[in-house]
């Protein structure tokens, strides 16, 4: 490569529901010209084929046994993430109740995992100027390497107050306490739980809008280039 010329960055955002990940993995992906991948996004996708095709969310042996069936295929442009399942686009079935509710079953067997994982890593070593990876694991088990690392945080009550904000009519404490759930089954699990890297910068979103977490990023990525 020659003098001057960036070398391609790999970030991997990571994270409880409603602590802002997306929105802010997509604005720093879209300002730095980099590639966008909302890793929830195919795990979401995985469980809707599995709700789909009748498979048996209670038997791990059943999902286990489907999970190389979907062809699920990422679009990694910021401004327009785009998710299909055998070439079907399921951006808005996947964020149905009913998907939800059964993702955190779905994502816990190693054989989804596995998969999924596969898919992530080809998609970021693909990545010519580089890429934003916003997950659960990204950090620690998809992409241990990753240039830059961060986990955002925020306090219960406000990661309950935005996403109810998103889920239109949704009550806060419902959805506080569903966020709670979801975040001790991600946990938890035995295969690439939720957890914060050892070497991941923790950024505490509760008192900040969504332009200074933006722009706290965008400037980690910014010193993380200087410094390569």
């Amino acid at each position: 490569m020659e003098n001057g010329a960036a070398q391609p960055v790999i970030v991997a955002i990571d994270g409880p529901s409603g602590t802002g990940k997306s929105s802010t993995s997509k604005a720093v992906a879209a300002q730095l010209g980099l590639s966008y991948l909302d890793t929830g996004a195919q795990y979401r996708a995985i469980t809707w084929w599995m709700v789909t095709n009748g498979i048996d969310i209670d038997d791990p042996h059943a999902i286990a046994a489907a999970a190389g069936k979907p062809e699920i295929v990422s679009g990694t442009d910021p401004a327009d993430p785009t998710i299909t399942v055998d070439g079907t686009d399921v951006a808005a079935p996947i964020r149905t109740q009913e998907v939800t509710s059964q993702v955190s079953a779905v994502s816990a067997v190693p054989e989804v995992r596995a998969r999924i994982t596969e898919l992530q890593r080809s998609l970021a070593s693909g990545a010519a100027e580089g890429i934003v990876v916003e997950g659960r694991d990204i950090g620690t088990t998809v992409l241990p390497d990753a240039d830059l690392k961060v986990f955002l945080t925020a306090s219960p009550e406000a990661r309950a107050a935005r996403r109810s904000g998103e889920l239109k009519g949704a009550d806060v404490q419902a959805t506080r306490e569903a966020l709670v759930k979801r975040d001790a089954a991600d946990s938890s699990r035995k295969t690439s739980p939720l957890a914060k890297a050892g070497d991941a910068v923790e950024v505490d979103t509760t008192e900040l809008t969504l332009a200074q977490v933006i722009e706290c990023v965008v400037t980690l990525v910014e010193e993380k280039r200087a410094g390569k």
